[in-house]
Parts: C-alpha cells; sequence; structure tokens
C-alpha cells in the first residue's frame, strides 16, 4: 500500500469567497455537465481492487489511474474538467483513492482533487485510511483497536440504514474462516469528540471495540472543508463477505445514488436428473458402479437412488415455503425406464410431480441422459475417447444428438410439460469440451442444436466459465454444488467428500494434493457429523459468496440429493436463512430461468464491450441524465426511485425496484437516438455551498505503510469444497 499522506485544500471558488470575492464563471449560474464514470486511482493495493471489482461486475464505468505506472497521466484541472458547449464539465462523477491521501504532503495533484471535489460536489471514497484527526477520527487507542479483526461483528448503524447501506437488514460480519491465518485487519476508533470548524462526521456502520464500551468506526462519512469523504479504516478483498455485504452501500454513496450499471443478489437452483436413477457411491470400493469411475469388472450399482413420491410431495412443500422455485431438468426416459422394471404401468414419482408440475421450471436433460461426446471408451480409468482404426476420434452422431432431445420433447408434450425448447442442458454437458479428454466441442454439436432450435445451452462453470457461442446457442455456465450427484445420505457424502479431500497418508485419494484448485483436509471428517458441521457451512458459504457476487449463474446439484436423506435441503436453508439474516426485505434474491440468465450474460458483455470501448457518453445535468450508446446496444443503470424515461410521447417509468433504487436495461425509445432520463424531484445532489467561508488553507499529513494481512492480499481463498466435479 501507498502512504497514507493528506493535504486539504480549499477549492479555488471557495478561496475567492474567503477573501471576500464573488465566485465568477458559467457554474455559479448554470448547472455544470457531470459525467457519470467514476476515477479510480489505485496503488495496487486489494481495497482499491475490490472497489474497481465491483465497478466491473456492476458496468459501472470508471478510468483507472495507476500509481505505480511511469507516465501516468498527471491529475490537474484540465485532466478533471472542462467545458462543453460553454457549460462546466466534470469528467469524473466520484473518486476513488487508496487512501486519504495517497499523493504527499503538499501534493499538487491533492490539490487539484479537492479543488475539484469542493466546485462539482464530488464524493470521495477512501478505500483504506488508517484513524487519524485527517478523517476526523482519533487515533485508535483509549479506545482504539488496532489489529486482526477476523470474526467481528459489524452494524450499520441509524445514518447507515436512513442511507446508503439501508439495503442491510443491519448486521455486517467479518469472515473468520481459519483461526490460523490473519483475514482482515484494521482500525477501531471513534470520531473526534470536537471536529474541525464547518466539519462534521457521521458513523454509517461500526463494530464493539474489544475491551471497551465503546464502537469504533468501519465506515464513516466524513464532512469538511466543503467535501465529503467516505473513510473505511480496514482493508478487504474482492471476495470477502464483509466486503460483499458493502459494496453496493460503497458505490451508491459516491456517485449520490445515480449511475450506470446495476448490482442485484441472483439464487437459482437446477435439480438434474429428474426420473432418473443415479448410480451410488460405494464406500468399500471407493467409486461409482455403473459409472465411468469405475473399473470394468465392478459390476453395476444394484441399488440407485431415486426421488420418491414422498420426496416429491416434501420438495413442492419446502420451495414454497422457502419462496425458491427450482429448475427441474428432467429426464422423461427415466420414468418409462422405472415401470419396465418394476413391471408397471404407473410410476408414482411420475405421477406426482407431474401433478404439482406448475410448481417448478422444467428444462429438457435429454430422454435418456446419454453421454454426447465422442464415443468413450470405458474400459479404462479414466476413459478415453474412441477411435476407429485411423485414429480419428469417433463421435456421436448429430442424428443422436437430435433423437435424445427430440424424444424428450415428445415425453414432455404427452405428459402436459410445458418447456422453453430453446433451453437444453445435456447429460454432464457432454457434447462440449472436457478435458483432458476431450478438448473440442463434438463437431455434430452444433448442427444437432441449429436444427433443434436450441438457443441456451448449459455448461460447468468449473470446466468452462465464460459464456460462449457453439452453433446458434450461447452457453450459460453452471456452478456445482459439492452435494454430489451418487450420495443419498450424509453419510455417504461424506464418506466420498473424505476420499476426495484428504491425503493418501490419510486414507484419501490424495488428488486434493495435486488438483491445483483445492487444499486437502487436515483429518478426514467422521461420517455421521461431518456432513452438518463442516461441509454444509462450507458449501453454503461458496454459493452464498456467488450469490453476494451479482452473478446470475445457476447452481445445479441432483434428484439423488432430494431423495432418501434430502441432504440437499440442508444447504440450501443455510444459504436462504443467511441471507436473510443479511438484507432487508427491499433486496430479496432474484431467481431467473435458463434463457434469462442467457440474455442477462449476453447484455452485460455487449455493454462492457461498449463502455470500455469508449462508446459510451453519460452525463447529468440538474435532473436530467443521458446516455448515448452504440445502436442496439442495451443500457444498464441504477437511479433513484421515481425516475422517469422520455418517450416520443410522454414517459415511462425507468426500471424495476431493487435495494431502495430503480434498476434495468433499456434502449431509447421510437425514433429517439439516446436514453433520457428525468430524476424525480429532491434526487438532485446539490453543489457545495460557494457563499461560506471556509477557512485558511491547511495541510495535514501523517506518513507510514498500512498494514494488509496476506489474508486479504490474496487473490481467491481456496480450501476443501471449491467446485471440481460435474
Amino acid at each position: 500500500m501507498g502512504r497514507a499522506l493528506r493535504a486539504a485544500a480549499l477549492s479555488s471558488a471557495a478561496v475567492l469567497v474567503a477573501l471576500g470575492v464573488a465566485p465568477s464563471g458559467a457554474q455559479a449560474a448554470t448547472p455544470p455537465r457531470i459525467d457519470l464514470r467514476v476515477l479510480v486511482v489505485d496503488d495496487g493495493g486489494p481495497a482499491t481492487q475490490a472497489i474497481t471489482a465491483e465497478l466491473d461486475g456492476a458496468g459501472t464505468p470508471y478510468t483507472r489511474i495507476d500509481l505505480n505506472q511511469a507516465g501516468r497521466p498527471t491529475i490537474n484541472a484540465a485532466y478533471l474538467s472542462d467545458t462543453v458547449s460553454g457549460r462546466a464539465r466534470a469528467k469524473f462523477q466520484s473518486v476513488v483513492l487508496p487512501n486519504d491521501n495517497p499523493f504527499g504532503a503538499g501534493s499538487a495533484e491533492m490539490a487539484a482533487l479537492a479543488a475539484y471535489e469542493t466546485d462539482f460536489g464530488i464524493r470521495q471514497v477512501d478505500a483504506y485510511t488508517y484513524a487519524q484527526p485527517g478523517v476526523g477520527l482519533n487515533y485508535a487507542q483509549d479506545p482504539g483497536y488496532i489489529g486482526q479483526l477476523d470474526g467481528i461483528q459489524g452494524q450499520v448503524t441509524a445514518q447507515g440504514t436512513a442511507g446508503d447501506f439501508g439495503y442491510l437488514k443491519g448486521a455486517v460480519p467479518f469472515e473468520d474462516n481459519d483461526p490460523n491465518v490473519a483475514e482482515s485487519y484494521g482500525f477501531l476508533a471513534t470520531p473526534l469528540a470536537t471536529q474541525a470548524a464547518g466539519a462534521t462526521f457521521t458513523t454509517l456502520v461500526d463494530a464493539p471495540i474489544p475491551d471497551s464500551s465503546a464502537r469504533g468506526v468501519l465506515v464513516g462519512q466524513y464532512n469538511h472543508d466543503g467535501r465529503s469523504e467516505l473513510v473505511l479504516p480496514f482493508v478487504y478483498n474482492q471476495y470477502q463477505r464483509q466486503f460483499r455485504l458493502l459494496a453496493r452501500g460503497i458505490v451508491e454513496w459516491m456517485t449520490q445514488g445515480i449511475h450506470l450499471g446495476a448490482d442485484r443478489n441472483y439464487f437459482e437452483v437446477q435439480v438434474d436428473d429428474i426420473f432418473l436413477a443415479d448410480d451410488r457411491w460405494n464406500t468399500t470400493l471407493n467409486c461409482t458402479p455403473g459409472d465411468v469411475d469405475c473399473p470394468i469388472g465392478t459390476g453395476e450399482d444394484t441399488d440407485p437412488i431415486r426421488m420418491t413420491a414422498a420426496d416429491a410431495q416434501y420438495a413442492k412443500q419446502w420451495s414454497q415455503a422457502h419462496g425458491l422455485t427450482l429448475d427441474f431438468v428432467f429426464n422423461g426416459g427415466g420414468s418409462e425406464d422405472w415401470k419396465a422394471d418394476h413391471d408397471t404401468t404407473v410410476d408414482p414419482l411420475a405421477t406426482q410431480l407431474l401433478a404439482d408440475k406448475s410448481a417448478y421450471r422444467w428444462v429438457n436433460h435429454t430422454y435418456l441422459h446419454p453421454f454426447l461426446g465422442c464415443v468413450q471408451d470405458v474400459s479404462v480409468v479414466p476413459w478415453v475417447c474412441g477411435t476407429d482404426a485411423s485414429g480419428n476420434v469417433q463421435w456421436v452422431s448429430k442424428a443422436d444428438i437430435t433423437a435424445s432431445v427430440q424424444d424428450n420433447r415428445n415425453w414432455a408434450a404427452s405428459h402436459g410439460l410445458s418447456l422453453n425448447n430453446q433451453e437444453l442442458v445435456t447429460g454432464e454437458h457432454s457434447g462440449l469440451k472436457v478435458l483432458p479428454q476431450q478438448p473440442v466441442d463434438n463437431p455434430n454439436l452444433a448442427p444437432a442444436l441449429t436444427q433443434l432450435g436450441v438457443k441456451y445451452l448449459a455448461s460447468d462453470n468449473s470446466r468452462d466459465p465464460g459464456q460462449r457461442q457453439v452453433g446458434p446457442a450461447v452457453t450459460v455456465p453452471r456452478f456445482p454444488m459439492n452435494v454430489f450427484y451418487n450420495a443419498g445420505t450424509a453419510q455417504e457424502e461424506t464418506d466420498e467428500y473424505n476420499w476426495i479431500y484428504t491425503s493418501s497418508a490419510q486414507g484419501g485419494s490424495g488428488a486434493c494434493a495435486t488438483s491445483g484448485n483445492s487444499t486437502c483436509l487436515t483429518a478426514p471428517l467422521d461420517t455421521d457429523t461431518g456432513y452438518a458441521s463442516y461441509i454444509v457451512p462450507l458449501e453454503a458459504k461458496i454459493d452464498l459468496g456467488h450469490v453476494l457476487g451479482n452473478n446470475p449463474r445457476p447452481h445445479f446439484m441432483h434428484q439423488s440429493n432430494l431423495a432418501e436423506g434430502r441432504i440437499a435441503y440442508p444447504v440450501l436453508e443455510r444459504i436462504l436463512s443467511d441471507y436473510a439474516s443479511l438484507f432487508a426485505a427491499s433486496t430479496p434474491t432474484v431467481n431467473l430461468r435458463t434463457s434469462d440468465i442467457a440474455t442477462e450474460l449476453q447484455r452485460r458483455a455487449a455493454w462492457d464491450t461498449a463502455w470500455k470501448g469508449g462508446q459510451v457518453t453519460a452525463y447529468r445535468i440538474g435532473d436530467a441524465v443521458t446516455v448515448n450508446a452504440p445502436s442496439g446496444t442495451q443500457i444498464t443503470a441504477t437511479m433513484p426511485a421515481g425516475t422517469r424515461q422520455s418517450q416520443l410521447l410522454g414517459t415511462t417509468a425507468f426500471g424495476t425496484s431493487y435495494a431502495g433504487k430503480v434498476s434495468g436495461w433499456t434502449t431509447p425509445g421510437v425514433l429517439q437516438s439516446n436514453v433520457s432520463l428525468t430524476l424525480p424531484s429532491g434526487a438532485v445532489p446539490a453543489l457545495v455551498n460557494l457563499n461560506v467561508s471556509l477557512g485558511p488553507i491547511t495541510i495535514k499529513a501523517s506518513v507510514g505503510h498500512l498494514p494488509v494481512p496476506k489474508g486479504v492480499a490474496k487473490a481467491v481463498p481456496v480450501g476443501p469444497g471449491d467446485h471440481t466435479r460435474k
């Protein structure tokens, strides 16, 4: 991190006022133009990078200045503002600094920023600064605390709830994933009892100071010298839950609730193999008979896992009670096979699920779940692609791919299931590339998708995370949940988990030591208690991280997890209960179907290309917001509730309500070339009152490197349970 140095300087207009000279220029009489773009001054530290990642994920345009780059732009008045058509223009709507002054005492760049912020009413975020009077805080002593913050319980104050952090229910818990690793660090201090003349400090989030009855600031607003700073005296990275909880509020605060881009919390669960029976993990063989991970000769699974009618009844009751619509990804042939195997014409499971069909969304998973990539040679473990006499890879044919999908459509139609035939989940995401055996897609897949009219094709996010085009279809990457497809009970799940995530010296496979994307358990889990005590909270934490990451990708598990021990529900309930304990009712999880998720990802990609390519211009003048983007590009924005979009005749409401704002995608109206929004009365931020003398210029500086523990700087937390399975 850079030095925490601070310099407070008056704006040029305020200096004139202090000297008894009235300000001149267009700004005093004419509202300025404020461009909707954030200036990020980056020193390479994790806190600044976390805020940048939030802007990136939401699609909020920003300009980044790397303080460590030779030849970087100099921040001066000309860089920050100019005049357009006779109107003063602020080129940035907010400023993010690594600390309250990364430039040093007496810096001309900091003075330019201070003047700019005062002149245009621009807010500044101090991404990570230590507690000191220069930011309106006492030093962290008597009372105070400096050090590790793992496990502390932050709380949004009444002022924070009434402002930009009102989407939270109140609690802001800090992670404590490993007692042996310092994961967070910071300063807990109280605001100065007597602030400098004209200055105020408002605590927005605080936490108890250890060994004290006082509470220390975690997030606070410091108003001084005609400027407003958001003070964060703790360090974080973009993946930590405490940052994910606060990220939305940080952006809303600094943009004053008016910005391009949007952030929502998505949670969608797809349950594969509905109507099929899934092979069962063998705790003696440490593989799954009947599947490709067991060598030839181990036999078939004689006791597969399949939902019952009672399991189906429970699924409906649970879904309705928890307000979570599940996507049932089904194989109709599984029901027909069950009836044939049991010499009956009635499948009680199918009867119950079809009676409750309106309780779910249904997605085609092919008729009998065949592997649709290369022709598998399973005589060896791991399997390989079969080849012909000339050594060419043998592929499942277009005809076979088409039949497997169409047969399931026909079954659905004959049983009254409503499908979106543009959506498809192939068995094991087969047909798509799978490393190391099949490094390319089945060349027959794209032609088959064209014939079938498929536009949205599921993929495995752990293997193929980026959305990509496959013939006429785009992929929808899905997060695999570590609730295994071949486990019907907590004991089976834990036994397999131990095999995967313990070293060979402790009786495991040892794969955890060589996979490169997970670590080994320190000891095997107790098969009777390990699922509830370890796997459930870890899996829920991982999945909730996806939910809080503005990531619309769905999660998937299997019908076996809704059967027997019903081991899916403890994980889902933990995710939902943890979420409900953190967020206000105004911020629900968003539950989309496959086609809508694909569309959301496509829109984001096009939007990112446009704004990062310099093709988007957006600004606010008074209560009017104007956005120009390439023709056909959907525009995303977050605005105050009550914002209206101008049409050729009249106006329409913009966006939908979420987290106290309105947000969404839009395009220009008929015969319009840009999006024009009108903010509601009272939503426009007021400019600084230039008729108040702010006193003499003061320069404050305190030198020191801000510490960053290794656990914070780490890019991605890795541990047992990271997703690599089908």
